[in-house]
């Protein structure tokens, strides 16, 4: 008979069990921001809870300190704090919610999947010391930086002063005055600057000599936006584009906050694609969107004769109407011969003389580039942000837009 009774009751709890979770919600948060490699809070509540245990799948690329937890209220809302760390950039989506309860009577667990939509971006760290160092450097001495050159935007006519050069005169007005007129140009404050990154298949290199370390395109959108921000302190006007084989993301030069995070949206999501780049096709687009004069940083690498061949080719016509910068991740491979020593073998010989002619390609290309007026600029790794800054600001500098 007792058997009978236990029996009994198991099944009269089994029947009743679906009220273990009846009425139950989990409420998770539809967007959540967080930066690649810091900790962020997410804030979950559960309605109508007793005792019961709330889990997800944590997506691959975020790690948690737990992926269950218990929840116990007396109330009708409970709420729970979750941290999770990302280590990866991106779109995440977590598109469940898992719950665990007793049955009524205890002898059954009770599990229900609810669907859920919260969506994760991860963007990238900007606080590492690196890039904070450069972005102070991008802040500091905004007022002090001595213009050189007389500027470039006209302001206004004046009367012919003794030391006035022949090419500061307006002629046409001479001619209608009958007296000698001069031009006024004042230094150009606000000025369109954009950075262009690269993302084919050089882009997902390792950016240091460590095989481990960041790849070349994280670095570069950590950079890039870095600049950004430093465009923004100086009052110009920031913009960006990325491409492979195509134009993968453009946004035109302004400012503000809001502007500033449709920028860091438009390439959070950017990762390497596995193509040739297409100097042709963003150097076109640029030209047909473009109107007026800018900065056009380029991000890029070109330690691929083909690929250099291709971007001197691509950015001849468009260095006629912008000023074109290009800023490259010095490869691990190229330097000078016999720069570092250490030679101890026939090996460490021919690698050194491998390196060599790396190294004397690129200076190679630096002069061909600088022929039809761009720049090209191989920064060590350790410093990319900031050499990326003290080109932005030496071109503000000697008014070369």
């Amino acid at each position: 008979m007792c058997l009978l009774a236990v029996a009994a009751l198991v099944l009269c709890d089994a029947v009743r069990r679906e009220r273990a979770l009846r009425g139950i919600r989990v409420e998770l948060p539809a967007l959540v921001r967080m930066f690649k490699d810091r900790s962020a809070e997410i804030r979950v509540r559960v309605h109508h809870a007793q005792r019961i245990r709330v889990g997800v799948v944590v997506p691959e690329g975020i790690s948690a300190e737990f992926e269950e937890t218990d929840v116990e209220s007396p109330s009708e809302t409970a709420e729970f704090v979750w941290k999770w760390t990302a280590h990866r950039r991106g779109l995440y989506r977590v598109d469940a919610v898992y719950l665990e309860a007793l049955s009524p009577w205890g002898m059954w667990q009770v599990r229900r999947k609810d669907a859920a939509a919260m969506e994760i971006r991860v963007y990238p760290n900007l606080r590492r010391e690196e890039d904070l160092r450069a972005l102070r450097q991008g802040v500091s001495g905004v007022h002090a930086m001595r213009q050189i050159g007389r500027g470039r935007e006209f302001e206004k006519l004046r009367e012919y002063l003794p030391g006035d050069g022949f090419e500061e005169i307006h002629w046409k007005a001479t001619a209608r005055r009958g007296r000698p007129i001069t031009k006024v140009f004042q230094v150009e404050r606000t000025q369109e600057v954009y950075v262009i990154i690269d993302r084919s298949r050089l882009s997902a290199r390792a950016a240091g000599v460590d095989p481990t370390d960041e790849t070349t395109l994280e670095r570069s959108i950590a950079a890039g936006l870095i600049v950004g921000a430093a465009a923004e302190k100086r009052g110009d006007l920031f913009g960006l584009a990325a491409f492979s084989d195509q134009v993968d993301a453009f946004v035109r030069a302004r400012n503000g906050k809001a502007h500033y995070a449709a920028c860091r949206d438009a390439i959070y999501q950017l990762h390497p694609k596995p193509v040739t780049p297409d100097f042709d096709e963003i150097a076109t687009f640029l030209r047909l969107r473009l109107r007026r004069r800018a900065l056009l940083l380029f991000l890029t690498s070109l330690d691929d004769p083909v690929l250099a061949e291709s971007f001197a080719r691509a950015t001849k016509l468009l260095a006629r109407r912008h000023l074109v910068l290009a800023g490259m991740l010095r490869p691990a491979s190229a330097r000078r011969l016999f720069e570092d020593g250490g030679v101890e073998s026939a090996e460490d010989v021919y690698r050194e003389l491998a390196g060599h002619i790396a190294w004397k390609r690129l200076k190679e290309l630096e002069a061909t580039l600088a022929r039809q007026g761009v720049r090209l600029t191989v920064i060590d790794p350790k410093n990319f942000s900031g050499a990326l800054i003290g080109i932005y600001d030496s071109v503000k500098q000697r008014q070369l837009l």
